[in-house]
């Protein structure tokens, strides 16, 4: 096998290797994290933190409450520091370090709100019960 046939064979593993990972979900058999979901003077507040993808990936919160998500990074160079949430219209640049907080409006039971950065690469979801 010659150089060029094997670092094509490399770069198709590595490819699929962040396909596979990008697009996996949370293990099926288990309920989604809710433990960055609290309730604060009336107020629904979610917490996720972006470095290197969103975590966590998959949470649940309270529908028809009004809600606060909290992005919080520590050193984030990568392109989650590029937050996009279409539904809602937000696109906007987070600080490389620091929380930023923005304002969701009150959502329907049974809506999935997703967040992805720039590139799509990484993404989460939020959904309202």
């Amino acid at each position: 096998m010659n150089a060029t046939t094997a670092s094509i064979i490399v770069a198709g593993l590595l490819i699929f290797g962040a396909f596979f990972l990008t697009t996996s979900n949370e293990n099926p058999g288990t309920a989604p994290s809710t433990n960055n979901v609290v309730i604060e003077n009336g107020k629904q507040i979610i917490t996720i933190t972006a470095k290197g993808g969103y975590s966590p990936r998959t949470m649940t919160a309270k529908a028809g409450v009004p809600t606060e998500l909290r992005v919080d990074t520590n050193n984030t160079y990568d392109c989650t520091s590029a937050l996009n949430i279409p539904s809602i219209g937000y696109s906007n640049y987070l600080p490389a370090t620091g929380s930023t907080t923005i304002p969701l409006p009150p959502q329907k039971t049974g809506t999935a709100l997703r967040g992805l950065c720039s590139m799509g690469m990484y993404n989460f979801v939020i959904n309202f019960d």
